[in-house]
């Protein structure tokens, strides 16, 4: 399972062992046991990735094996490729932060996942 947590600083990826079923039925447990709020929301997340560290014939193999209209890949400009996918938003609270939930074939979610740890110490200066 995919994990997107997006916070004010901005967004991590996170590849989960366990089903997308299993880790919500634990999150409602949770905030009933605690009573805590939590929304639920089928939603839709972007991840925004540079064009040099895109290795595009495995992304579109992946996106061709997902179900019909689960991921798309689209062209921001000569520099980025957005790719959008299908799930669920988990928040505690209406603000922006919370976490955004998508099951995806296991090949799939690793390709996503080692894009983006590409692209994010492309981005950081602060990382070595």
């Amino acid at each position: 399972m995919l994990k997107v947590t997006y916070t004010e600083s901005g967004l991590h990826l996170e590849c989960l062992k366990e089903s997308l079923e299993d880790w919500i039925t634990v999150r409602v447990l949770l905030a009933l046991r605690t009573g805590h709020r939590l929304m639920l929301e089928a939603s839709t997340a972007s991840i925004l990735l540079p064009v040099r560290s895109l290795d595009d014939a495995a992304l579109e193999v992946a996106i061709l094996q997902e179900d019909s209209g689960v991921m798309s890949l689209s062209i921001c400009d000569a520099d980025h490729m957005e790719v959008c996918i299908s799930g669920t938003w988990v928040t505690s609270n209406s603000e922006e932060e919370g976490i955004f939930m998508a099951q995806l074939h296991a090949p799939t979610e690793q390709i996503l996942f080692q894009l983006w740890q590409t692209a994010h110490r492309q981005i950081s200066p602060l990382r070595r």
